[in-house]
């Protein structure tokens, strides 16, 4: 089952995130824009309330909480009810998916990676965003996570995790950049993207579909 209940109940919480942490926010989204393809035709898989999908010019999510498809619909998201692990679209449609931090509530990993791969083209990509458990800020959600009414039921994964879950299904062609170097509170500005991983709690890796 999707653990959406944190969703439905904390909804103006949930926003209220983005507003007090602004600058890991934005932070987020320019990582994601440095590695998120610019033309073609996406879709976000758990796009939550549409907080990244509208900016990024996003125009579909799935998403399997009802208030937080209102709240996207609200921004001009097209949602559709669904789970990762049994998306609602055929074969081969989407030239690129974007996945954030969603991973951390999906109740299979590894099924749910697959069903990205079947709905993109050949030589689609895949784009997701999480925070990296093995980072400051993802041992401190690990740590205090019975407190935390989002994180209370989500698994964290490392960056090597994640991709070898992309590698499994076929994905190849890998690209990565991290940002968030500081802890939430200390985070005062935008910071920087970097490439790679394994310093910024924030990492965001593209696969490419074969052709």
């Amino acid at each position: 089952m999707p653990h959406i209940d944190p969703f439905e109940k904390h909804w103006e919480r949930y926003e209220k995130w983005f507003d007090d942490n602004q600058y890991v926010y934005q932070s987020e989204l320019k990582a994601i824009k440095k590695l998120l393809p610019t033309s073609g035709v996406g879709v976000e898989i758990g796009v939550g309330s549409g907080k990244f999908a509208a900016p990024l010019d996003i125009a579909l999510g799935v998403e399997p909480s009802e208030k937080m498809r209102a709240l996207a619909a609200q921004r001009g998201i097209e949602v559709v009810a669904g789970v990762a692990e049994k998306l609602p679209f055929p074969n081969n449609v989407f030239d690129y998916a974007l996945m954030v931090t969603a991973i951390c509530f999906v109740d299979d990993p590894q099924v749910s990676v697959a069903e990205v791969f079947r709905i993109l083209k050949p030589k689609g990509a895949f784009v997701i965003g999480f925070v990296d458990k093995e980072s400051p800020l993802g041992k401190l959600y690990q740590k205090n996570k019975e407190q935390n009414v989002f994180y209370k039921d989500a698994k964290f994964y490392s960056s090597k995790e994640i991709k070898t879950y992309m590698v499994n299904v076929g994905f190849e062609n890998f690209t990565f950049c991290q940002t968030v170097f500081h802890l939430l509170n200390q985070v005062k500005s935008v910071e920087e993207v970097k490439d790679g991983y394994g310093e910024g709690s924030f990492v965001v890796i593209k696969g490419i579909k074969p052709r």
